[in-house]
């Protein structure tokens, strides 16, 4: 009789005796298998959207950078040419955009 090897990827975990015995007799090998029950979720079920939030706060937040710097240059665009113009007339009432330096 030649020697084979048992099938499946099982295979190195069934003793060769008992398999060659087996195999000789004709009795049935029993290979049983344990599995862990997985209750949970894997880690990518909770990583996806917390990347995504992520993603979108990082998002928020270089919006609200880009608008305050709009605002600090406008704010500085205002006083120059606030310091600069002098009074300004509109419909008869005058307004002073800077004070004189004494």
């Amino acid at each position: 009789m030649a020697h084979r090897d048992p099938p499946g990827i099982i295979a190195p975990h069934i003793p060769a005796d008992a398999y060659r015995r087996a195999e000789a007799t004709g009795q049935p090998v029993v290979i049983v298998v344990h599995t862990a029950d997985h209750d949970g979720h894997p880690l990518g079920h909770y990583l996806f959207p917390i990347v995504i939030a992520g993603a979108g706060v990082v998002g928020v937040f270089g919006l609200v950078a880009a608008f305050v710097a709009l605002l600090d240059f406008a704010v500085h665009t205002a006083v120059a040419i606030g310091s600069v113009a002098g009074p300004v007339s509109v419909g008869g009432i005058t307004l002073k955009l800077a004070r004189p330096k004494d």
